[in-house]
């Protein structure tokens, strides 16, 4: 059986056709896992910006979902490490809070006269008189 002229030339636009529209479509790229996320900030990023200029259809996309999951597992992931680093820095203020202080009694203590209680002039202590009452008691008097 001859194939015409006509057939080969159909077969060919047919196949032309076919090929365009398989290069126009769109492509459909699987969405990123949660681990590329945490790996790669800059998509990370770009996929919350695309998921916070459209809200609507982010609840129910799936790059969307990983992207909010990969935020928790950085934060959860950095949460020890900031609140580590805080206490280390609010020791060394209050080590440093702590030195400036006890420099300020120093200077304080420098500026106070010292009595040096081995060297004090010797004042003899001589007891004190009994108290002198201002009448005897009468016999059948009160006294107030």
């Amino acid at each position: 059986m001859p194939v015409s002229n006509k057939s080969i030339i159909a077969f060919g636009c047919l196949t032309a056709v076919t090929l365009c529209m398989a290069a126009c479509s769109p492509k459909r790229i699987p969405p990123m896992t949660v681990s590329d996320l945490m790996e790669d900030r800059v998509a990370l990023d770009g996929v919350l910006m695309k998921c916070n200029q459209n809200p609507a259809k982010a609840r129910t996309n799936s790059d969307c979902l990983n992207a909010r999951i990969a935020i928790d597992r950085l934060a959860s992931k950095d949460a020890p490490a900031e609140e580590a680093k805080r206490a280390a820095e609010f020791e060394r203020n209050r080590e440093q809070l702590r030195l400036s202080q006890e420099k300020q009694r120093q200077e304080q203590e420098a500026k106070k006269p010292k009595v040096d209680v081995y060297n004090m002039p010797l004042v003899p202590v001589e007891p004190a008189p009994p108290p002198k009452d201002p009448q005897p008691p009468i016999v059948g008097q009160v006294n107030h």
